[in-house]
């Protein structure tokens, strides 16, 4: 008859828990608590190793990290850093750019001023020669109704010119009469009157013309002298007013 091998081990395992508890009471109680005391400083270092080997490798990791984080900080900084200076170029870019169309903008607006002054500065002598021409024939052929209405013709179209010139921005500088100013007037001569304050524009023989407050022909005129100063004006008088009255014959 055969004995199954199951029960052959429960019978080897019942007889391995025999013998202990057999030695464990042949054996002497000092030997058995220096085993246990051995058995639980075994169990302590074991432990105190997994704890050392558990914080060393948790060391290693807070390290790591730590490193990364420094890592981070300072790729951060220097992305701030790329994004400052990218900001204050882009900052330079826009005054540049804002610089330059405002240059070129002058820059264009001043060609196109300086080609219109030189576009008028050509049309200015035939201005003067209308008038020279218009004003010969009246004292001359005063009395020729012809000639008279072709003088009415050229001066139509010596004002008609004149307000196409006037709507640009160019004004007529006729000077009759009034102080020399040697910034906008060419003194051309000088003539004793004593009827007139001194250095008073006495005779025009060709008028000035300015363009957008710029004088782009001083007026060609003669000046009076031997006659009074002119007093200082007061301020917010007009300088019209002061025209060839001398000192003490002034309307009141």
């Amino acid at each position: 008859m055969k004995v199954p091998i199951e029960d052959a081990e429960k019978k080897d395992a019942a007889a391995e828990v025999e013998d202990q508890d057999v030695a464990m009471d042949e054996m002497d109680p000092e030997e058995e608590a220096a085993r246990v005391e051995a058995a639980k400083r075994a169990g302590e270092a074991a432990a105190e190793e997994d704890f050392k080997a558990q914080a060393e490798k948790a060391e290693s990791e807070m390290a790591g990290l730590a490193e990364q984080v420094e890592a981070a900080q300072q790729e951060a900084e220097a992305a701030k850093k790329r994004a400052d200076e990218a900001s204050e170029r882009l900052v330079r870019l826009q005054a540049d750019w804002e610089n330059y169309r405002r240059r070129t903008a002058q820059e264009r607006l001043d060609e196109r001023q300086r080609a219109a002054e030189k576009l008028v500065l050509n049309l200015l002598p035939v201005l003067d020669d209308m008038e020279r021409a218009a004003e010969h024939a009246s004292k001359n052929h005063a009395d020729d109704e012809n000639v008279m209405q072709f003088v009415d013709g050229v001066n139509a179209v010596h004002d008609k010119m004149l307000s196409v010139l006037e709507k640009e921005g160019v004004e007529v500088i006729d000077p009759a009469g009034e102080a020399f100013d040697p910034l906008n007037h060419q003194a051309v001569g000088r003539v004793e009157n004593k009827d007139v304050f001194d250095e008073t524009v006495d005779q025009v023989y060709q008028k000035g013309y300015s363009m957008g407050g710029k004088t782009i022909r001083a007026a060609m005129v003669t000046v009076a002298f031997g006659g009074p100063k002119r007093p200082a004006p007061e301020e917010g008088a007009d300088a019209s007013d002061e025209k060839d009255a001398p000192e003490g014959e002034q309307a009141e």
